[in-house]
């Protein structure tokens, strides 16, 4: 079924839930994408898909009930479904969904000269190879991905929004001897991905870490690149901003509102309408209007994250945190674009351990923050400069604990998801060398 089809249902959908229920919510979705896959430097895999999706949230009494089909001409049986689940629901304290507000429809992750066509793919696969050939490596995977999609969002209290996404996504990995290496990129617009760094930067990371040396067990200031930095960040110490945790006595940060949880150099918040970012959005997975929230200022907690359920619950406002993870899924706390901001420096120049990548982050301890992960791709830096690669090591410490000794932060950020973060220097750090 076609959007414009679809969405003569809506108002349809919403009259004969009302029969039955306080309110009714609809999360429409229909895409597109295409897709390539590398084997060693052969196509291995090339794909073109279409879908659409349907997901149904009722309200009645506090109880709420919810379900999704893939085939929405089937909308009057996924609502009694949804119907169906919320009586067996908990009733908890709701003060309704939100109402229709003036909130700009332009799209803010839309990009009209993206071709979502399996010829695109196939030329970032070769800009990503020719990329590789910098270095004396191996390629021994990749991919490549283009996809548009429309969201709408409607419900009983007259919200009727629609946004429109299109996103390219780039990974390769690559090979030298027992070393490996691997990069990838993503963003919302085709002109902000470089495939040939992607490949670059793979094959580096594959050739010049196969002559690593042993490093001594010690303490090292260290230098995170964002994605070893997004890998601690999003294991710990974003879940610990999470209303829900926090009240549920998840957090660590539980009691900790207004007070200095990281160095003063550093801010987190929200920023679901930057412009040219992935995530940006102008409302959330629930109708309410997205705005910039502030978590960390200058090293003190000042916020939590809450989507409509858990700030009714605790008697808190949303933030316009809900997001979802696609049609089928209810919406749930999250983020749009997480950025890590503060003083920039130039933090390469003085000699530190430099990590590309961490393995093991998700075995930290979310309540105490501690963690032992093994560096991936690591060097000495120096001027700016990678110097001697570091043969496997671990580093251990807590991650919360590593905000008060961050000593610097890098000149530009890197996107990584939906997070947006610098590099980030932390003074003595323990490493245990193998």
């Amino acid at each position: 079924m076609r959007w414009w089809a679809a969405v003569e249902w809506i108002d349809q959908v919403i009259e004969k839930g009302l029969k039955s229920v306080d309110e009714v919510e609809i999360f429409y979705v229909e895409g597109r994408s295409v897709s390539a896959d590398l084997k060693q430097k052969k196509i291995n895999l090339a794909s073109a898909s279409e879908d659409c999706g349907l997901g149904i949230r009722t309200i009645h009494k506090g109880r709420i009930g919810s379900s999704s089909t893939n085939d929405p001409c089937k909308w009057c049986e996924c609502l009694d479904a949804a119907i169906a689940s919320g009586h067996l629901a908990t009733p908890l304290p709701w003060e309704g969904l939100p109402g229709r507000q003036d909130i700009s429809q332009t799209p803010l992750t839309f990009d009209p000269s993206m071709k979502v066509e399996p010829a695109s793919a196939l030329a970032l696969l070769e800009q990503m190879l020719a990329g590789s050939e910098e270095h004396a490596a191996d390629v021994t995977a990749g991919s490549a991905g283009l996809s548009t999609s429309t969201v709408t969002l409607a419900n009983s209290s007259g919200v009727y929004y629609t946004d429109s996404h299109t996103g390219v996504s780039l990974s390769l990995e690559a090979i030298h001897g027992q070393s490996t290496g691997s990069e990838f990129d993503h963003s919302s617009f085709i002109n902000k991905v470089n495939p040939f760094h992607v490949g670059e930067r793979a094959s580096f990371f594959a050739h010049e870490s196969a002559e690593g040396k042993e490093i001594p067990t010690g303490n090292y200031e260290i230098l995170l690149s964002p994605l070893a930095y997004a890998e601690l960040l999003g294991s710990v110490f974003i879940p610990a901003l999470n209303g829900r945790n926090v009240h549920a006595g998840r957090s660590r940060f539980a009691k900790l509102l207004q007070e200095p949880v990281a160095d003063p150099l550093i801010s987190m918040y929200d920023d679901p309408l930057l412009p040219g970012a992935s995530g940006s959005v102008s409302w959330d997975a629930e109708g309410m209007p997205t705005r910039r929230i502030d978590f960390i200022r200058n090293g003190v907690l000042e916020a939590f994250a809450y989507d409509l359920k858990t700030a009714y619950r605790y008697g808190k406002t949303s933030t316009a945190s809900a997001v979802r993870g696609g049609y089928g899924g209810s919406p749930g706390i999250g983020h749009h674009n997480f950025i890590v901001d503060g003083k920039r420096s130039n933090i390469a120049d003085e000699r530190a351990v430099y990590v590309h990548s961490v393995v093991g982050a998700h075995t930290a301890n979310p309540m105490s923050g501690d963690f032992s992960v093994e560096l991936s791709n690591a060097f000495w830096m120096e001027g700016g400069e990678f110097e001697e690669p570091i043969r496997s090591a671990m580093l251990s410490g807590n991650v919360f604990s590593l905000h008060n000794e961050i000593i610097g932060i890098s000149q530009k950020s890197r996107s990584i998801g939906s997070l947006i973060l610098p590099s980030v220097k932390i003074n003595k750090q323990h490493i245990i060398g193998k």
